[in-house]
C-alpha cells in the first residue's frame, strides 16, 4: 500500500512505497498497484478520445497511453542535483509520471515526476548503458543513468511522446483525484463577479453586464463584465467589433479613495483609413462622466509610438485624440513575445554556468536584460497607479491584443494601490480575475520554459515576469504582503505543469468547452489547505492601508535567487530561516496570550 500525503505545491512527490509494482488499474503500463494516489474507482480510463477539442488531433482511432510507452521499466540511478545523494532503483513510466522505486535495502521514498514538467530531453549511450538528461520547466536538471541501451532509447522516446501531448483533455488534471478534495471545490471561491458586484454597489456609475454570456463577443473575456451604466449592451457589442479580438474596454479596478477606475482592452481597429466607432467613443466618455466632475483619463499604450503606427497599417491602431476628448495617450513600450522569451533563456543559461568568472557573470546578467524588463514593468505600473492616486485620473491600459503586457500592468498597479490585493485571498482573486479570466493564453505562453529547443513565437514568460515583479515588491516591503516567496514559486510551477486545472487552456471559452471546472480540481483548493498555509504565509505581515511605491533604481532591483538559482547551487538556509521566524512569531503569540491582563 501507498501511504499518501498530498503535495499540491509541487510536481515532484516522495511517497513511502510498500508492495510490488504491477499493471495500473487505470490502463497505464507499469505504475503502482490499485492504491496508486493518482487513481481511484471514480477516475476515467485514460484514453485519448476522438475527436480532441483542443490541440493537435491524436493519431487515428482510440489509443491507450500504454501504446506510447515503449519500455515500462528499467533499472536506473537518479542524480537529482547538487548536494543530493543519488537514488538507485526501478524506473517506471506511466501515462503521466516518471517513477523511481528504490530497491532494498534502501528506505528512501518513491520518487515521482510529472511528465508534463519536462521541457527538453537529451540521451546518450555508451557501452551497455545510457544516460537521459531531463531539463524541467521549473528549471531543474535531472540525470538518469539507465542499464541497457535499448531501454534507454525506449524510455527517452516514451518521455518525449508523453510529455508533449498537447490535447488538453488528456492531461493529468483530468485524472487527478487527491484525497480530501472534491471536484468543484474552490472553483467558485474567487469569481470576478463578486468583485464586480461589489463595485456596482459602491458606485451608481457601473453595472454588471452579461453581454458575453455565450462568449460570442470575446472568447477570452468571462461571461460577465462590469461596464458604464450609461452604455447599453448593443453599444458594447459594437465597441467589441471595433477592438481586436472583441476585447472592448472593461473595468478591472475601482480606486475608491479617488473615485477613479482602471480599465483594460485591446487596440482599436482604426486601420489606415482611421476608422472610428461612435459607441467606443461614447463608452470612454461615460467612464470619465462616471468618475467625478472634470475627470480626465490617460491611455497607457504598452507599445512604442512607432509600433502603434505600424499596427495601423495592418488594421490596428490607436485612439485618435480628437475622437476621445479628455483622454491623453502615453506610450510605455514593454517587451513581449520572442524578445521576452530570449531574455528568459539567456538568464537561465547564465545562472546554470558555475564555472564563469565574476566579470563574465555580471556581463551575462546585464546582457540578458531580464532586470531591465522588471524595471520597465514596475515603472509602467507605477505610472498607472500614480495617475489614479495622485492625479485623480482614469486609466485605460492596452497594447495590441490586451492579453499580455496589458495584464502585467493592470495587476501590478492594483498590488501597488490596493491593500486587499496584497493578502493571500486577495492575491488569488487578482490572479484569477486579471490573468486567468482576463484571457492570458497560458496553454500557449507556458508550453515550454527555458530549455526547449523549439522557440515558437507564441511562447513568452509574461506571467513569470509578473511574479518576479511581485517578488521585488515583497523584498522592498517585507511587512506589506501577506504571502511569501513560497506562493510565487508555487504559481510559477503550476503555470507550466500542474495536476490542477486552474491554468489549463487559453481562454474562458476553451475552459467551458473542456469542462475544466467540473472535471478537474482548482489549484486554490490545494493551496488553501491549512497544512499548506504555513509554507505560503508571511509571518511578518502587517496590514498596510497605504499604497506601496517600489524603487526601480538599479541598486534596488535584485535577481530572484530563490527561483533562478535554487537548483544550481547547494540549498541555502532560507527555508530554515523562514521556519525559525515562524517559531519566533508563534512563541511570541503564545507568550502574549498567556500573560494576564492588568485589571483596571
Amino acid at each position: 500500500m501507498l501511504a499518501v500525503e498530498e503535495n499540491p505545491c509541487g510536481t515532484v512527490r516522495s511517497l513511502p512505497l510498500r508492495g510490488l509494482l504491477n499493471s495500473c488499474p487505470a490502463g497505464v503500463a507499469s505504475c503502482p498497484a490499485s492504491s496508486c494516489p493518482f487513481w481511484s474507482p471514480r477516475s476515467p480510463r485514460p484514453t485519448l478520445p476522438e475527436p480532441v477539442p483542443l490541440g493537435p488531433r491524436a493519431p487515428a482511432g482510440r489509443m491507450e497511453f500504454s501504446e506510447l510507452i515503449r519500455t515500462g521499466r528499467a533499472q536506473a540511478e537518479l542524480l537529482p542535483g547538487p548536494e543530493e545523494p543519488p537514488l538507485r532503483g526501478t524506473l517506471c513510466v506511466t501515462g503521466h509520471h516518471l517513477l523511481l522505486s528504490p530497491g532494498p535495502p534502501s528506505t528512501a521514498d518513491l520518487w515521482l515526476l510529472l511528465l508534463r514538467s519536462v521541457d527538453s530531453i537529451e540521451k546518450r549511450v555508451a557501452g551497455d548503458s545510457g544516460t537521459i538528461t531531463l531539463r524541467c520547466k521549473d528549471l531543474r536538471v535531472l540525470q538518469l543513468d539507465i542499464e541497457g541501451v535499448e531501454a534507454t532509447l525506449d524510455i527517452a522516446r516514451s518521455i518525449e511522446a508523453l510529455s508533449s501531448l498537447e490535447s488538453v483533455i488528456t492531461s493529468f488534471p483530468f485524472f487527478y483525484r487527491p484525497k480530501g478534495l472534491r471536484l468543484g471545490d474552490a472553483w467558485h471561491f474567487h469569481p470576478p463577479e463578486c468583485y464586480y458586484k461589489r463595485v456596482a454597489r459602491e458606485t451608481n456609475a457601473w453595472r454588471l453586464s452579461e453581454v458575453n454570456q455565450d462568449f460570442s463577443l470575446c472568447p477570452s473575456y468571462p461571461r460577465a463584465v462590469i461596464v458604464p451604466r450609461a452604455v447599453d449592451d448593443d453599444a458594447l457589442a459594437r465597441s467589441a467589433r471595433f477592438r481586436q479580438g472583441g476585447r472592448f474596454p472593461v473595468l478591472c479596478y475601482h480606486h475608491a479613495p479617488s473615485g477613479t477606475v482602471l480599465l483594460r482592452s485591446s487596440q482599436p481597429l482604426t486601420g489606415p483609413q482611421k476608422r472610428r466607432c461612435a459607441e467606443d467613443e461614447d463608452l470612454l466618455r461615460a467612464v470619465l462622466a462616471g468618475a467625478h466632475p472634470g475627470a480626465r483619463g490617460f491611455i497607457v499604450d504598452t507599445r512604442s509610438a512607432q509600433a502603434a503606427k505600424q499596427a495601423r497599417m495592418t488594421g490596428g491602431g490607436t485612439e485618435a485624440k480628437a475622437a476621445y476628448p479628455g483622454w491623453k495617450r502615453l506610450h510605455r513600450p514593454l517587451e513581449r513575445g520572442r524578445a521576452l522569451q530570449e531574455s528568459f533563456v539567456r538568464l537561465v543559461e547564465a545562472c546554470g554556468d558555475p564555472e564563469q568568472s565574476m566579470d563574465r557573470w555580471l556581463s551575462r546578467l546585464e546582457g540578458c536584460r531580464w532586470l531591465a524588463h522588471v524595471k520597465e514593468a514596475l515603472s509602467t505600473a507605477c505610472l498607472a497607479a500614480q495617475g489614479m492616486e495622485r492625479e485623480g485620473a482614469c486609466i485605460l491600459v492596452h497594447g495590441a491584443e490586451g492579453r499580455d503586457s496589458t495584464l502585467l500592468v493592470t495587476s501590478l498597479a492594483q498590488l501597488i494601490l490596493d491593500p486587499l490585493s496584497r493578502t493571500i485571498t486577495g492575491f488569488q482573486e487578482l490572479v484569477e480575475r486579471e490573468w486567468i479570466q482576463a484571457g492570458h493564453p497560458f496553454q500557449l505562453r507556458c508550453a515550454h520554459s527555458a530549455f526547449s529547443h523549439a522557440r515558437p513565437k507564441h511562447e513568452a514568460p509574461t506571467f513569470l515576469l509578473f511574479l518576479d515583479c511581485v517578488w521585488q515588491l515583497g523584498r522592498q516591503f517585507p511587512l506589506s504582503l501577506e504571502f511569501g516567496e513560497g506562493l510565487l514559486l508555487a504559481l510559477f510551477e503550476h503555470a507550466y505543469a500542474s495536476p490542477f486545472g486552474t491554468f489549463l487552456c487559453n481562454s474562458e471559452k476553451e475552459r467551458c468547452l473542456c469542462e475544466v471546472r467540473t472535471r478537474t480540481h482548482s489549484l486554490w483548493s490545494g493551496l488553501n489547505q491549512l497544512k499548506e498555509q504555513r509554507k505560503l504565509r508571511n509571518p511578518l505581515y502587517v496590514l498596510n492601508p497605504l499604497a506601496i511605491w517600489p524603487s526601480v533604481e538599479p541598486q534596488s532591483l535584485r535577481l530572484w535567487q530563490g527561483l533562478f538559482l535554487r537548483w544550481t547551487r547547494p540549498p541555502e538556509s532560507s527555508e530554515v530561516a523562514w521556519e525559525k521566524v515562524w517559531q519566533i512569531v508563534t512563541e511570541r503569540e503564545k507568550t502574549e496570550g498567556s500573560q494576564p491582563t492588568a485589571s483596571t
